[in-house]
């Protein structure tokens, strides 16, 4: 559905104060550094927790440096998702270097790094990402009782267009509530962003420790190696940039007008964006997804429609959801009517019973869901239709709706480059626990929740076509693994 708002204003546009919550505060006379904690965006451009930081600098005529928190695999990350993270760090390290702001790398929770590290800078101010999720806000509140008492706590929703906290107050129904809302507010969020200023003071505190990136990115994926790293998806700003406006295959430049029409077409893979990793772990900023695409509004108008719906109102959704439901994860975060029926139908006959081993390798009656299940465990994305698919089907074959549901989210988690993200979790209690949709037809298994077949498939898409993509995606990640192992381990250095 189109946006009710005119185009966005083409000049840079101040920070808005509603973007920013302080969650405690500091010093009313704050001197020492500010130091911005980047979890969730991890950016130099198009940063507003960035633009934030940089602003409480220059007000206090202090010094800015940005820390990031490597967590011993935060929620069970494998090494699919922490190579694609470190080797965007990586290359984020030098970007910030370039403006003149120091980059530390600490070893531990937020709430175990931070408060030493910032008493040792005397730190005024810590900048914080915003993220819904229970282990990220907890840390957020040991950290409001742990770090000194001069130093103030912000936090920035830089991820979405419209804050969280702004777009809606309550836990919303569905899209349909959230949209009106959303859309209200684009002409006061989605502006064009200031440029960075540079550093009011140059840093000439604590130098950073010079990081081994192979020996650091080597020991991670050593501990976290059961899942293998993607080759078709390159990290970082750069990359992320090129996905979505490069010459050669850019989502906008070369692919947007095949959006509207076949992004929900499994063997049309390229009308997707691609965009979804580098969204995930904000090496891109949503909102100069959306200022780039609005830009081509006159000539892909349905198109570029559809996209910002997907990029903006469903994201932030999600969001929400994850949010102001701390059950977002479990059978507790459903409506009451959706509860009933799955529970009312939990004891009925299934035609096959899988244990999570078959379905984690693929050895069901049905060969479309084991090729969406591949298409996930081989390229790291299955295409987001069959995620829906994929989804109904494990609830159809397991013994009870919570078993389907933690089944669907473990294996999200493990082998979707953009997994253990909001998007995610919604994606599953939609598909199994009707979150964001409504009470259908009642039938066996599913009650009232929406149901989807292989024929209902069949009819929508070539379901051959899409089995013989993904053979040939597994043959292409087999072959590169092969030739991988065959080559001479590359020497260390640090850069």
């Amino acid at each position: 559905m189109a946006p009710a708002v005119v185009a966005p204003a083409a000049t840079p546009a101040p920070f808005h104060p509603d973007r920013v919550r302080v969650l405690k505060p500091g010093s009313p006379c704050p001197s020492g550094p500010v130091v911005y904690w980047m979890f969730r965006d991890q950016r130099s451009a198009n940063n507003w927790a960035l633009i934030h930081a940089a602003a409480l600098a220059a007000r206090s005529h202090a010094p800015l440096a940005v820390a990031f928190c490597l967590s011993h695999r935060f929620l069970g990350a494998h090494a699919r998702q922490l190579g694609f993270m470190l080797r965007g760090l990586r290359l984020l390290r030098g970007r910030l270097a370039a403006l003149g702001l120091p980059f530390f790398l600490l070893r531990g929770d937020a709430p175990d790094a931070l408060p030493g590290f910032l008493s040792r800078l005397g730190a005024s101010a810590l900048v914080a990402d915003f993220s819904p999720l229970r282990p990220v806000r907890a840390w957020k509140d040991a950290l409001c009782e742990r770090l000194p008492a001069a130093v103030a706590l912000h936090e920035v929703d830089a991820h979405n267009v419209v804050p969280v906290w702004v777009a809606s107050g309550k836990l919303e129904y569905g899209a349909k509530t959230i949209r009106p809302k959303i859309h209200r507010l684009l002409t006061e969020y989605l502006v064009e962003f200031p440029q960075l200023p540079p550093p009011a003071v140059p840093w000439t505190g604590e130098a950073p420790p010079e990081i081994d990136w192979n020996e650091l990115i080597d020991e991670v994926l050593r501990e976290a190696g059961e899942v293998p790293e993607i080759g078709w998806c390159e990290p970082g700003e750069e990359a992320a940039m090129e996905a979505l406006m490069g010459r050669k295959d850019g989502f906008l430049t070369k692919r947007l007008k095949l959006y509207d029409s076949d992004r929900n077409d499994p063997v049309k893979p390229r009308a997707l964006s691609g965009l979804s990793p580098y969204l995930h772990f904000g090496q891109i900023s949503a909102q100069r997804c959306a200022l780039e695409a609005w830009k081509l509004r006159k000539s892909c108008r349905q198109s570029v429609d559809a996209f910002l719906e997907e990029l903006i109102v469903r994201r932030e959704l999600a969001d929400n959801f994850c949010y102001y439901q701390p059950h977002y994860d479990s059978l507790q975060g459903a409506w009451g009517w959706a509860r009933k029926t799955l529970m009312d139908h939990a004891a009925d006959k299934r035609e096959h019973v899988y244990m999570k081993e078959q379905l984690e390798k693929a050895e069901t009656a049905d060969p479309l869901w084991n090729a969406s299940q591949r298409e996930m465990v081989y390229h790291g994305k299955m295409h987001g239709f069959m995620r829906m698919y994929w989804a109904k089907k494990i609830l159809e074959w397991t013994n009870g709706p919570e078993e389907a549901l933690s089944i669907a989210i473990y294996l999200n988690d493990k082998y979707e480059l953009d997994g253990r993200d909001p998007s995610g979790y919604v994606g599953c209690m939609w598909s199994i626990c009707g979150v964001h949709d409504q009470g259908w037809k009642e039938r066996p298994v599913f009650g009232k929740i929406r149901y989807m077949n292989y024929a209902g498939c069949k009819r929508k898409f070539s379901v051959d076509g899409y089995i013989a993509y993904v053979n040939k995606l597994v043959g292409e990640s087999k072959k590169r693994k092969s030739d991988d192992h065959s080559r001479p381990a590359a020497k260390h250095s640090k850069t």
